[in-house]
């Protein structure tokens, strides 16, 4: 049986994101959404979640970009001035690298935000992080940690399923060769990653997609990847969103992209083609 979970990442980043996700949910194929509990648009984003409950809502753990949740005292290794998180995944890798952020201040900077996530009366469905940070070893025994906490049973596996990466083209959206080697190199890491969750009573899906294709994520890309899909259950990571002059001033590189995947998670023909391969839509909740 092949089963599909559509996820969409920084639920409140801005308020046009946001309504790009809701109406993924609405009106095409998004089942699920990560919500960031240092976004600008955090408020709003709860609101969104409320007022549609079938949405499965999880934490979308923030180590990179933003500001801190966290006292900044208390996670002082892990931010600079103003309480600022690390501005790059590579800033942040080269601080883990080389021991300079303490494991204290990422458990007390991820506990404070999923505080604030549950304080707000959403309960997480799962966990999955910003820039796939918890892919990291040093991030992943955090986050394993916490979510044992606050009793989360769900993470995603961050790691492409390896036929993806091979692809040139999905059909109409080019998945670029940076993209496909992140997701490669980040795939050296699945069975220690796996390995843990496991040993923690921790689910994860058992197919990944999304990396390759981000910022290239259309209607042919999503086509291509319901036609490839194997039996269990898929995550398929998207960024939806409507592009506004918030969103056009922020630091994120995906801006116009994220009005092309969203009119491309709507699509009637993506539609047509969950049911014609037979695939079962569900949230991180389903996942046993």
């Amino acid at each position: 049986m092949k089963r599909l979970i559509v996820n969409a990442d920084d639920f409140g980043y801005t308020r046009g994101v946001n309504a790009g996700i809701v109406r993924g949910f609405r009106d095409g194929i998004v089942t699920s959404t990560t919500i960031m509990a240092n976004g600008d648009a955090f408020e709003d984003a709860v609101k969104c979640a409320q007022a549609n409950p079938k949405l499965g809502v999880g934490c979308h753990l923030v180590l990179v970009g933003g500001k801190c949740i966290a006292s900044a005292k208390h996670v002082s290794s892990l931010v600079g001035s103003e309480g600022r998180l690390p501005a790059s995944l590579p800033a942040l890798l080269s601080r883990l690298s080389t021991g300079s952020v303490r494991r204290q201040a990422i458990e007390a900077e991820l506990r404070a935000q999923v505080e604030r996530v549950i304080a707000s009366g959403l309960r997480p469905t799962h966990f999955d992080s910003h820039k796939h940070t918890h892919a990291h070893p040093r991030v992943m025994e955090v986050v394993v940690r916490v979510a044992e906490e606050f009793k989360v049973t769900r993470i995603r596996k961050p790691f492409e399923d390896s036929r993806a990466l091979l692809w040139p083209r999905f059909r109409g959206g080019v998945s670029s060769w940076k993209q496909r080697a992140t997701a490669l190199i980040a795939g050296i890491k699945a069975s220690g990653f796996q390995k843990l969750a496991s040993s923690h009573g921790i689910r994860t899906p058992d197919h990944f997609m999304g990396v390759a294709a981000t910022g290239r994520l259309n209607r042919g890309a999503i086509l291509a990847m319901i036609g490839a899909m194997h039996d269990g259950v898929t995550e398929l990571m998207c960024h939806p969103g409507q592009y506004d002059e918030e969103l056009e001033k922020s630091p994120t590189r995906l801006k116009r992209q994220r009005e092309a995947e969203l009119e491309g998670l709507t699509d009637p023909d993506v539609r047509w083609a969950i049911r014609e391969h037979n695939v079962c839509l569900m949230n991180f909740q389903g996942l046993d």
